[in-house]
């Protein structure tokens, strides 16, 4: 037996058993020939008891498996050990102390869309190395992953029943048949492109050594995915391509759904992937906003209201990390379009422009979605932070509620931190030029309720035109005395040892002077 791919560790919450509190995470791998794997580890200097694997899916001589660990919580922090048989490398990853907020990495766009993307970076994976150069010198208990872990878009170029397929008639491809071919050659494509991509060194180092908590975005799926026109969106291929992208999310980074209480884990009924833990004093909301997406909404109202049941119910949080795989602050993505038309041969935004929250049919639903985080952050009181990637720039945005008799009430700020991409390179210098002096930096989403885009701290910019990743990193105070500041950090190519900090203070602080600022 050899492992193909992996281990990858997924963080699976904290739990409390008998008065204590555990952290819970699954170490799934994929492996090739006969026999079962077997993990051995260590809490410290003290040898656990060998966990037996889940069996979670076989393609061909492949399997793949699943352990799950669970840690006590310590009043210091712990560091644990695991090897995957005899002969393998042995890998660590820190679990914080009992009372300490996370230090968490955040990313998106781990690939590229086209080879024409790989070619304008040198190093596909230099920012993944910086990464381990931090984690080395003090490690991050956390990685979010907001979106695009995967580039399915080469489908269209490798598949020879796809090419044939979209090369039909629009009418004729819409009514043919999603085939057993078809459903194979998916089968095949997303399993071996998970299997490969996943095995870089430089990634695989840090999945391996850093619980994730994964949710995917398009790219996952295919470039675009739920803003296609709808009797495209609603065709046999379409769905069946969907339906197989969604079982290789589900097995490779929602690890089959693990834990023994995976159901409650997932916020929504049906088919929704939304989930959240709460670490301590720390809330964590990945929401889906894919699976239910067409060109009409994001999300069912339904799923909303579920995840928002989740999050008010929240009592003594400091700080609610909400991760909106596409950008709630951005500019009008049709404002930019057209204005980019207007200069042949320079439309293209690295990205498809026809999903975001600055869509027409989306508006409505991102003004609900405002509203309520900042209700919940009001009522509480509960720091609210957005983060989001998608757009390949490192940005920073604030929604605040200026209406009469709450100015000055930091609770009533939102900060948004966008992080993208890890390894996607940034848009073509007109596209950065059009973002930056083609729209308006202020916009009243309702009134009194305003959205702004802010230069990032220490530049004269409002977006980092580079590949970029996101530190967050807070006091290490006890929470159950002090809430913590969290110290944003953005890490830039090439300027890693200088980053970009933006500092969020609790609600309440004594620091906090500026609304707008916070």
């Amino acid at each position: 037996m050899s492992i193909v791919m992996g281990p990858v560790l997924g963080f699976q919450g904290v739990s409390t058993e008998d008065d204590k509190s555990i952290w819970r995470l699954g170490v799934l791998l994929v492996t090739e020939g006969g026999g079962k794997p077997v993990l051995s580890w260590s809490i410290g200097k003290d040898a656990m008891p060998a966990p037996q694997p889940v069996h979670l899916a076989v393609f061909g001589n492949r399997q793949v498996w699943r352990f799950d660990l669970a840690i006590p919580h310590a009043e210091t922090k712990t560091e644990v050990s695991y090897a995957i048989g005899a002969a393998s490398k042995r890998h660590l990853f820190v679990v914080p102390a009992l009372g300490r907020t996370p230090r968490v990495a955040y990313s998106s766009c781990n690939g590229f869309s086209s080879l024409r993307a790989m070619k304008l970076v040198d190093d596909n994976n230099a920012l993944w190395k910086d990464m381990a150069t931090r984690h080395a010198k003090e490690p991050y208990h956390l990685i979010l992953m907001g979106g695009d872990q995967l580039y399915a878009d080469s489908m269209w170029e490798t598949i020879d029943l796809l090419k044939e397929w979209a090369a039909l008639p629009f009418r004729d491809g819409n009514k043919a048949k999603f085939t057993p071919a078809m459903k194979a050659a998916l089968q095949q494509f997303y399993f071996g492109l998970y299997c490969t991509r996943w095995s870089q060194p430089e990634f695989a180092a840090m999945v391996a050594s850093i619980p994730t908590v994964m949710m995917w975005d398009d790219h996952d799926i295919f470039d675009g995915w739920g803003s296609y026109k709808p009797e495209r969106q609603g065709c046999p291929v379409y769905k069946g391509i969907f339906e197989q992208a969604r079982a290789h999310f589900d097995l490779f980074q929602m690890h089959g759904r693990p834990g023994p209480d995976s159901e409650k884990r997932f916020l929504c009924p049906g088919n929704n992937f939304s989930f959240a833990h709460r670490v301590g004093t720390l809330a964590i909301v990945a929401a889906d906003m894919r699976s239910e997406r067409t060109n009409a909404r994001v999300m069912r109202q339904q799923s909303w209201d579920s995840i928002f049941n989740w999050i008010d119910a929240q009592h003594g949080c400091h700080h609610l990390y909400f991760m909106s795989s596409i950008p709630v602050v951005h500019p009008d993505f049709n404002l930019v379009e057209r204005a980019l038309g207007l200069v042949p041969g320079h439309q293209d935004l690295e990205d498809d422009l026809r999903d975001h929250w600055s869509s027409r049919p989306h508006k409505a639903e991102r003004l609900r979605l405002i509203h309520r985080l900042l209700k919940f952050a009001k009522e509480k009181p509960t720091r609210v932070t957005l983060l989001s990637g998608d757009v390949h720039v490192a940005a920073l945005g604030t929604i605040a509620n200026e209406r009469p008799g709450v100015t000055g009430d930091n609770a009533q700020v939102i900060n948004q931190l966008t992080s993208s991409g890890i390894v996607h390179p940034a848009p073509s210098g007109l596209v950065l030029y059009a973002l930056e002096h083609l729209f308006e930096k202020v916009d009243e989403v309702d009134r009194g309720v305003v959205a702004r885009m802010h230069k990032l701290p220490g530049t004269e910019h409002r977006f980092i035109g580079a590949r970029n990743w996101l530190s967050l990193e807070p006091d290490d105070v006890d929470t159950a005395k002090q809430a913590p500041r969290i110290w944003a950090n953005w890490l830039v190519e090439r300027d890693t040892d200088v980053p970009y900090t933006k500092v969020i203070h609790p609600c309440g602080d004594e620091f906090q002077v500026e609304a707008a600022g916070s």
